[in-house]
């Protein structure tokens, strides 16, 4: 994610606004971690997330005067990292860690403010800003865990277009551009499960979610699209309710004209609002096509499936990117409590 507020389309203000608003309504500020805390760009996002009374940051970082509202932890000297190197041990001991290992591992930022959301002492996690996505996702991983139900861990995004009419007005949940490389059925079902859930409790509406192909009700039939047919098999076995459909072209998912050619009688064909990509590469791929020929925006990407909330943001990141990581952290941490 990255963009200004001067540039990006009005869905994507609009949608900025609204999770504002939304985190600003919880029952009480969530305490969110940041590993990079002596960062600039963090501690800007930190100083406007407190001064707007939206929640309590936690900055990780030695040395630095936090700003009013925000709270400055050193992992070096806290001395709360016995008890996370303790939490870490229990974690990775099956996996031949060390006592010492262990230790080492709790006063390094990234593991300490993965700890802290483990632990309890914070409700999410920011990070990404200056380690990369390997670190800062192995670091959630290794530290948070992964919800016993889960079997895959995913990613998605919000995409923000300057067309209104697609999606709910003009934003698409799209997944998964970031983690799964080559999902096979049983993976593909569990990101579209797993992005309708993050739909309902970031967008607050009912996910409409179409399994894209390069193939519409097969039209070409080929194992790529087979696939796709077989996980909707899955989903629909799984959750009966969900209103999903595949497999479908990208016009045949978004234009009502072309669904009702393409696909007769199907109720998410030209209304989807979430749509599930066959694999990273055309996920990736559509997303920056969007961004760059469509003057788009696209927000995340967001992990799902951990066991409590972590976020993993681009070494470019601006300050406002990591002000709106932070809003849907918050928003996850609630509807993972609720």
């Amino acid at each position: 994610m990255k963009f200004d507020s001067m540039s990006m389309p009005e869905s994507a203000v609009e949608f900025l606004a609204g999770q504002a608003e939304r985190v600003r309504q919880l029952p009480s500020k969530k305490k969110i971690v940041f590993p990079e805390g002596a960062d600039p760009r963090v501690q800007e996002a930190a100083a406007r997330l407190a001064s707007e009374g939206l929640l309590h940051p936690i900055l990780l970082a030695a040395g630095q005067s936090p700003a009013p509202g925000v709270t400055m932890v050193d992992p070096a000297t806290d001395p709360r990292a016995d008890k996370y190197a303790a939490l870490y041990f229990e974690r990775r001991r099956a996996k031949g860690v060390t006592h010492a290992e262990a230790a080492q591992a709790a006063k390094k930022p990234l593991y300490f403010g993965c700890l802290m959301v483990g632990a309890g002492h914070a409700d999410g996690f920011v990070g990404g800003a200056v380690n990369s996505t390997a670190e800062t996702v192995r670091a959630a991983l290794q530290a948070i865990g992964t919800l016993t139900r889960v079997r895959t861990v995913s990613t998605f995004m919000v995409l923000c277009s300057r067309v209104r009419e697609f999606g709910h007005n003009g934003l698409l949940a799209i997944a998964d551009p970031a983690m799964v490389i080559d999902p096979t059925p049983v993976q593909l079902a569990d990101i579209a499960l797993a992005t309708a859930a993050s739909v309902r409790a970031l967008l607050g509406i009912e996910p409409v979610v179409a399994l894209l192909s390069f193939s519409t009700k097969g039209s070409g039939p080929h194992p790529n699209s087979a696939k796709v047919v077989e996980a909707l098999k899955i989903i629909q076995a799984r959750d009966p309710q969900l209103h999903v459909d595949g497999e479908l072209q990208a016009d045949a998912a978004l234009v009502p004209a072309v669904g009702r050619s393409k696909a007769p009688g199907s109720t998410v064909a030209g209304r989807a609002n979430t749509l599930i990509f066959p694999n990273i590469d055309s996920a990736n791929i559509g997303y920056k096509m969007v961004e760059r020929l469509g003057a788009g925006a696209a927000i995340g990407p967001f992990l799902q499936g951990l066991a409590k909330p972590a976020n993993d943001l681009s070494r470019g990141c601006s300050a406002t990117d990591i002000y709106g990581a932070a809003l849907v952290t918050a928003l996850q941490a609630h509807a993972s409590q609720s």
